[in-house]
């Protein structure tokens, strides 16, 4: 088999095997009952429920000759799979972003240094090594020149068998101009004449791992794909005659064995094809979900409309335009039989919490209990103190519920709610525990919470088995990751900022000039102003010079002070949120951090937004970290150090903060410029992992992906069709266990 060569990049996600369309592994796991979903722990052929077709895709790796246990340990850490064993629908997932073109057949004295050439000599003598570390050489001709083909540590006699002096041989391999003379180190393939045909012209490029080389891989791929039949076709006919695609087992031998290097390209027919194989799997568990999560009893609500216009008139502003739409469709959810289930995407300071305020006015009028969930204690009693003396004034009880609370407020609460005195909660995911209940939970509310996925939405049902959920998110998401990740839900924006947000001047300012921004950050303390200083790391790196937060904190404290607080990831929450407390309550006036208060705190009096190394955050998050200032009527400034000597690229991102306050824009560019993988954060549960998709170029196969999941679920509910039939299969292939488990589940 021909050799390859290796690229140390990866597009894939570590530790990401296909698209989620459910909550991460750790609470897929533990939330999996037996039957379907157990197959992902046993042994592939053992599985009962999966299509007998598919078995030989979920066949161990080992399984196949050549390969190995030292062989699966590497295969294992290049295709994600951490300590389990890989299968076949791994490796044959692993696509090649590349190929080597040895098509061209040029003279020894025309081959151009650098390129790939493959070359008809005849060779010479052979040269060995007088020195221990020298390379030995062997000599080549055709009629235009000398080729040097040199080795390292090589056998002599393993050379002489290989290159036998006065015979005619094909090599292959990148050629280098080195003093004048052409060189060929470690050629890729050196046959006889009449074995050419076995030369491969074109030649995939896959991404490696150590301990692993090319021409393995590409002896255990082909083994691969000699070992899966042909599969039922489960895409439209039309839709594949429309765009030209191949089958499912076509598009996985053009792109393991491509005639062009354009059959690799992410627009290619094959690429596209699995693509949207990849795109549907998840757009169609997700309608599943969505179908379940819908038939399940909702209840058309009817509340006092004088009662939430009076809270609406009793708010300090007049709510946008976008906010009056997105409380007019969340209206026609409350009021219908089947239970909302509808994501708020607001940029910072869009207004997300009056929605919030009188979408629990409708449902608690309506006779029925709210809850808002925060992701930090913080923010529930920020949320607390600004809505709890709201609602009191129109007699609506409104409680707090986290953890640490007195064990007699909590009982209290707790009280409250199972007997329906308590008409809002206000807390953290500690509202959730088992041993609160509650009378009548109409409403939930989940604010800035990205950790917050498929499973979760769906185990809120043992706490209100009719209640609304809505999911509010600051983050500005593009359309194609929010199909994807929240393709389960109705979706609202808001685009526009209430009246009176003053608007943050952005500055990129090097970081050289550290000492004028400290200066100047003295002086403004000295006014009044309070800042936050953002560092990337908590401790010092050999291998990324950044500062750490702890060693900016020393240094901050010893020019500014003891008004200088810090706070990191590492901290215990409770001891985080005391320092924020303070920085809020004006005891500290400079808040030296992480990227932990990217959501949890709100300070409007805080002005200054200082970001150290802001090359080496991706576009969303520095939106985010500046929306923490500019709350309050004062003129605010964002400040990017960056470091003095970046690349183009990162200079033109900084641009585009410096120059741009719309959130939405801003993600778009995000996921233009890094891909999907670090625009919500590597860590969050909902966040898609995909293996044959890129979002950024296969944005349009997102959406019609979502049109089709949806017209499928509308016409063929129970998948019984033949088409249907065949989609079960695709389900299955990409691991949606749990999506076919709905099914069979009714």
């Amino acid at each position: 088999m021909a050799a390859m060569v290796g690229l140390a990049r990866d597009r894939c996600l570590p530790g990401s095997y296909v698209v989620r369309a459910l909550s991460d592994a750790s609470d897929r796991d533990r939330m999996r009952p037996s039957g379907a979903g157990a197959c992902r722990r046993a042994k592939p052929r053992e599985c009962p429920m999966r299509p007998a077709e598919l078995n030989p895709f979920f066949r161990d790796l080992s399984d196949l000759g050549g390969v190995g246990p030292k062989t699966v340990k590497h295969y294992a850490r290049l295709l994600g799979r951490g300590t389990g064993e890989p299968r076949v629908a791994d490796l044959l997932f692993h696509l090649p972003v590349d190929v080597l073109d040895r098509r061209a057949r040029p003279e020894i004295a025309t081959a151009p240094h650098g390129a790939i050439a493959t070359l008809t000599v005849r060779i010479g003598r052979h040269e060995a090594p007088k020195r221990r570390n020298a390379p030995y050489r062997v000599f080549a001709t055709d009629e235009t020149g000398e080729l040097a083909i040199v080795f390292f540590r090589a056998q002599p006699e393993w050379l002489q068998r290989l290159l036998p002096e006065s015979e005619t041989r094909v090599v292959s391999g990148k050629l280098e101009w080195y003093s004048g003379r052409p060189q060929m180190v470690h050629p890729d393939h050196i046959v006889a004449p009449e074995d050419e045909d076995d030369l491969p012209t074109i030649e995939p490029i896959y991404p490696l791992t150590e301990g692993l080389t090319a021409r393995v891989l590409a002896k255990t791929i082909a083994g691969a794909l000699a070992s899966v039949p042909e599969l039922p076709e489960w895409q439209d006919r039309g839709w594949l005659t429309k765009n030209g695609f191949p089958t499912f087992h076509e598009a996985l031998q053009c792109l393991h064995h491509p005639k062009d290097e354009t059959d690799v390209a992410p627009a290619a027919p094959a690429r596209l094809r699995l693509a949207y194989d990849e795109i549907l799997s998840g757009q169609l568990a997700l309608a599943l979900i969505r179908r379940r999560i819908r038939r399940q009893s909702g209840q058309a609500r009817a509340w006092d409309k004088d009662r939430v216009a009076a809270i609406r008139s009793a708010l300090p502003f007049a709510l946008t335009g976008a906010q009056s739409l997105a409380l007019k469709e969340i209206a026609e959810d409350v009021a219908a039989p089947h239970r909302m289930l509808r994501l708020l995407q607001g940029d910072v300071g869009s207004g997300k919490t009056a929605v919030a305020i009188e979408t629990i006015a409708m449902t608690v009028t309506s006779g029925a209990q709210a809850a808002l969930m925060a992701p930090t204690a913080l923010l529930a009693r920020q949320h607390f103190e600004a809505i709890g003396p709201l609602f009191a004034r129109f007699g609506i009880s409104c409680r707090l519920l986290v953890g640490g609370m007195p064990a007699g407020d909590r009982n209290r609460t707790r009280a409250g709610l199972d007997d329906g005195s308590v008409d809002v909660v206000i807390g953290t995911h500690a509202m959730f525990q088992e041993d609160v209940t509650f009378r009548d939970l109409g409403l939930v509310i989940v604010d800035e919470q990205h950790r917050f996925g498929v499973h979760q939405r769906l185990a809120l049902s043992e706490k209100g088995p009719s209640s609304d959920v809505l999911v509010m998110t600051a983050t500005p998401i593009p359309r194609t990751l929010v199909l994807t990740t929240f393709g389960d839900m109705d979706v609202s924006r808001l685009t526009e900022k209430p009246p009176g947000r003053t608007p943050v001047d952005t500055r990129t300012v090097p970081l050289s000039r550290l000492d004028d921004v400290v200066d100047r950050l003295q002086a403004a303390l000295e006014r009044g102003e309070k800042a936050y200083w953002i560092c990337p790391l908590v401790e010092d790196s050999d291998v990324v010079e950044l500062s750490a937060v702890t060693e900016r904190h020393r240094v901050l404290q010893a020019r500014l002070g003891d008004t200088v607080g810090l706070v990191h990831g590492k901290m215990k929450a409770a001891d985080r949120d005391e320092v924020m407390g303070r920085f809020r309550d004006g005891d500290l006036k400079v808040l030296v951090s992480t990227t932990v208060v990217e959501v949890g705190v709100d300070v409007p009096d805080a002005t200054i937004m200082v970001i150290e190394h802001a090359e080496r955050f991706g576009l969303a998050q520095l939106h985010q970290l500046r929306g923490r200032v500019g709350r309050g009527q004062r003129r605010s400034v964002c400040l990017l150090l960056y470091k003095d000597s970046i690349g183009e690229t990162a200079k033109g991102r900084l641009t585009v903060m410096r120059d741009s306050e719309d959130g939405f824009v801003i993600a778009e560019e995000d996921l233009r410029l890094r891909g999907e993988g670090e625009l919500l954060g590597t860590r969050q549960s909902g966040v898609p992992g995909f293996r044959l998709a890129v979002p950024e170029a296969h944005g349009d196969l997102i959406a019609a992906a979502h049109d089709d999941a949806r017209l499928i679920i509308e016409t063929d509910p129970e998948l019984t069709s033949e088409r249907g039939q065949a989609l079960r299969m695709l389900l299955y292939l990409f691991e949606r266990d749990e999506a076919v488990r709905l099914l069979r589940a009714g």
